[in-house]
């Protein structure tokens, strides 16, 4: 995955403005579950078409963007979790174990 830091509201919101599909992945850098699931994405990567941005936030140092997603997106909070947006809204999303890129790869198809 190419990953694109997210550290501002103003990026949050040219996602949610934006035509077609973007991906954030909520990741909290003290969390061991969370890493297996950025190491699986980082590994899985290659099935996501290359031209559909992907946002990293660090939500341990970027929490107001973590609170902002939860209240724009309308999706609770978890971490790891990984959020598929289309034309500005959340289709779909997932956590811990069942965060993959090929499901992704799916909703997108």
């Amino acid at each position: 995955m190419n990953w694109e830091h997210l550290t501002s509201l103003e990026e949050l919101n040219g996602i949610k403005n934006r035509t077609g599909f973007s991906i954030i992945f909520k990741h909290s850098t003290r969390c061991s579950i969370s890493l297996m699931a950025k190491k699986k994405l980082d590994l899985e990567g290659d099935v996501i078409p290359a031209d559909i941005p992907a946002y990293y936030l660090d939500l341990l140092n970027y929490r107001e963007i973590s609170n902002a997603i939860t209240e724009v997106f309308q999706v609770p909070h978890q971490s790891p979790q990984i959020l598929l947006i289309n034309n500005g809204e959340c289709i779909f999303e997932a956590t811990h174990g069942e965060i993959s890129a090929e499901e992704l790869a799916e909703q997108i198809a």
